[in-house]
């Protein structure tokens, strides 16, 4: 038998325990590299400019699309997880609470969310827009259809629900005192969730409703009830966007990039076939596709912007500003550190985008089409009219809306349907459900289309002309077509 010499064992020990620390290094790398990684975002489906910060994304499966898949991620497993939300509030409370990384809340929503983590002893970050509007269209009040009611003036002394810590909330406390009424006396306000507040409207329990997006325009879509203001009436700016855990993204800024290049792709899908993805938020949401493409469609409601204009900023101020009033906040968060722009400029330079460009667009999602009648070029989007024509796949579009109405007045001939019919408001140049619309026609039979029967009224007192309804408009058309 042969025997190691006494000065072997020493060197056999050191090598051993060499090659065991080796083994344990490459180990312990292998388990960074095969880490199983949880991504878990909030949506909220039915708040539709949500949607390329969600649902979209979700269905597309876009996230798994730009997720890193090198260095420190080459050998990650992902976990992502999605859960669907009506609204802000229990959104901000799941990410609070370390259930959920990324989520999708409107402006005043989100500042309740750097509170809450504030709060907590930790910090969320706003890390992009989504959509949203710098004049504040997208939120509104309505009232039942029957109401004599014509606009805000007429609601003093009235009840009006509102989703509470709402955009729509701070929307209605701002409308409420630029009337110079106080909030706590001049009118009533109760909360009320959306599905709630429409049974009310159908039933006439309410005098108004005040919501955020797609509500007021869904309910007027539905026929039960009137939009009487639109947010762009307060001239407060207001979007929706995404927020993240600040320490998650600390640790993952690649993924919380990943997640705003998934959007930004799903922004371009919407832009180049918005009929195509409306249907299929109806399909996922039930919120009608005529709807979802009054706000993503081109010249739409509101504008798909992922980038911090300095109205949005101001948004979130104000929320910081109404939840002092509300009694919601007793302190400021800096809004500097709360808003960070890392995420959305690396990833819209992965997209090939100039920030910078697009953060001095204001642009609506712009028109290039030609008149559906006359086949010219259409050049002037403040007269623009557009009707969906049941089984069609594309909106047709129209140079003003006398040509759409002579379209109209055609296609019911020829005992066709249309499944909705767009106008542009002349005064703010919001995209309105025309059957909901003012219009005022004058001598040479021109229309111009308004939301409000009042600004309908000073148009025609200054311009000439008579205010009409959407009916009467379209028997204007009728005998045009019939020419």
């Amino acid at each position: 038998m042969i025997q190691s010499s006494p000065l072997a064992r020493p060197l056999a020990r050191t090598l051993a325990l060499a090659v065991t620390a080796l083994l344990l290094t490459v180990t312990a790398g292998s388990a960074v590299r095969a880490e199983t990684i949880r991504i878990a975002v909030g949506t909220q489906d039915t708040t539709i400019n949500c949607a390329t910060g969600g649902l979209l994304i979700r269905e597309l499966k876009l996230l798994e699309k730009f997720l890193p898949r090198d260095g420190k991620y080459k050998d990650a497993t992902y976990a992502i997880e999605w859960r669907n939300f009506t609204s802000g509030a229990p959104l901000t409370n799941e990410m609070v609470a370390g259930k959920l990384d990324l989520g999708a809340m409107a402006d005043f929503p989100g500042s309740l969310n750097g509170y809450a983590f504030a709060k907590a002893g930790r910090r969320s970050l706003f890390v992009s827009v989504l959509s949203g509007s710098v004049k504040g269209s997208g939120n509104g009040i309505v009232v039942p259809k029957e109401s004599a009611v014509q606009s805000l003036a007429d609601l003093k002394g009235k009840t009006i629900s509102v989703p509470f810590a709402s955009t729509a909330h701070g929307l209605l406390l701002r409308a409420v005192q630029a009337q110079g009424w106080d909030p706590a006396r001049d009118v009533t306000i109760i909360t009320q969730a959306p599905e709630v507040a429409g049974s009310a409207l159908l039933a006439n329990k309410i005098d108004a409703h005040a919501d955020f997006v797609p509500f007021a325009e869904l309910f007027p879509w539905r026929g039960f009830a009137r939009k009487i203001y639109d947010g762009s009436q307060a001239g407060a700016p207001t979007f929706h966007g995404a927020l993240a855990d600040a320490d998650y993204a600390e640790k993952y800024p690649e993924i919380v990039t990943a997640y705003l290049r998934a959007g930004i792709e799903a922004d371009r899908l919407v832009a180049a076939e918005p009929e195509t993805y409306a249907e299929l938020i109806e399909t996922i949401t039930g919120i009608e596709a005529e709807v979802a493409y009054l706000f993503h469609g081109p010249l739409g409601l509101q504008t798909r912007d992922v980038t911090w204009k300095p109205e949005y900023r101001q948004a979130v101020k104000t929320s910081f500003e109404t939840l002092k009033l509300l009694k919601k906040a007793d302190s400021d968060i800096d809004l500097d550190r709360f808003v960070d722009d890392r995420f959305i400029r690396a990833a819209s330079a992965q997209a090939g985008l100039d920030y910078e460009v697009r953060l001095k667009d204001y642009a609506q999602a712009p028109l290039v089409a030609d008149d559906a009648g006359t086949g010219l070029s259409i050049t002037d989007p403040t007269r623009v009219a557009q009707i969906w024509v049941r089984g069609e796949p594309k909106v047709r579009h129209y140079a003003s809306p006398e040509a759409a109405f002579a379209g109209l007045a055609t296609l019911t001939r020829e005992g066709r349907e249309a499944r909705a019919f767009y106008a542009q408001d002349r005064q703010s140049g919001i995209k309105l459900l025309a059957t909901q619309a003012w219009f005022v026609r004058d001598a040479d039979k021109h229309l111009d289309a308004f939301l409000l029967k009042g600004d309908a009224e000073a148009h025609a007192a200054r311009q000439g002309g008579e205010v009409i309804d959407f009916a009467a408009a379209r028997s204007g058309g009728a005998r045009l077509s019939a020419r």
